[in-house]
C-alpha cells in the first residue's frame, strides 16, 4: 500500500500561482503512475494531469495545458503540481492518486490510492 498526503493549497488571486505537493509513504513510490484530479463543489471529480513511473511522460487535461506542470521526485517520494495563471474556475479540492495501471489513466476508477485532498481557492 501507499499513503498519500497533499499540501500546498490555499487562497490565491486570479493570475497567481501555487505549487501542490503530494508526499507518499509505504510501498515504493516509483512503482506507481501518479495523477492529479480535482473536484469543485457540486461537480464530479475530474482529471488534471498524470505522470508515468520511470520515464516521467506527462499528459494533461486540455484546460490545464500550458498552465499546469506535473512532476515527480522519486528520490523524495513526492509528486508536484505547479499551477500558473490560475483562474477562478480552478477553485476545487485537488487530490493526488496512485495507480498500478498504464492505461485509462484519465479515469478515477484506474487509481488504487488517494490522498485526502487540499483546497485551492482562486479569487477574482
Amino acid at each position: 500500500q501507499v499513503q498519500l498526503t497533499e499540501s500546498g493549497g490555499g487562497l490565491v488571486q486570479a493570475g497567481g500561482s501555487l505549487r501542490l505537493s503530494c508526499a507518499a509513504s509505504g510501498r515504493t513510490f516509483s512503482s506507481y503512475t501518479m495523477g492529479w484530479f480535482r473536484q469543485a463543489p457540486g461537480k464530479e471529480r475530474e482529471f488534471v494531469a498524470v505522470i508515468s513511473r520511470i520515464d516521467e511522460r506527462t499528459y494533461y487535461a486540455d484546460s490545464m495545458k500550458g498552465r499546469f506542470t506535473i512532476s515527480r521526485d522519486n528520490a523524495k517520494n513526492t509528486l508536484y503540481l505547479q499551477m500558473n495563471s490560475l483562474k477562478p474556475e480552478d477553485t476545487a479540492v485537488y487530490y493526488c492518486a496512485a495507480s498500478t495501471r498504464v492505461t485509462r489513466l484519465v479515469f478515477t476508477t484506474s487509481y488504487d490510492y488517494w490522498g485526502q485532498g487540499t483546497q485551492v481557492t482562486v479569487s477574482s
